[in-house]
């Protein structure tokens, strides 16, 4: 929530190198912790944007359940072809709030 109250407001973008996982995910640890407010989806979604502890964000490319706890940060609002862009393994993501 503050890491997209901070881009809107200051109309940047934020580039983040991150981290393959699970053949569902790709992560990336923030210099700095960010207000977190997690539950437990139970399902996890193409698209979905979250916060896992404090200071992990992890942007998700499959579908699937899960007992892990996170806190929402956003969705993107079409992630059609998204696992074909982000590929196999280690990436560079930019993110820009609209």
């Amino acid at each position: 929530i503050l890491l997209f109250n901070v881009l809107v407001e200051t109309a940047t973008t934020l580039t983040l190198s991150m981290t393959e996982l699970n053949g569902n995910e790709k992560y990336a640890n923030l210099d700095q912790p960010l207000p977190t407010a997690a539950t437990q989806p139970g399902e996890i979604h193409t698209g979905d944007l979250m916060l896992y502890g404090a200071d992990c964000l992890v942007l998700f490319y499959g579908d699937f359940t899960t007992a892990y706890s996170y806190t929402p940060l956003g969705r993107l609002a079409d992630p059609t072809g998204l696992a074909a862009a982000l590929g196999t393994g280690g990436v560079t993501v930019t993110l820009t709030a609209n």
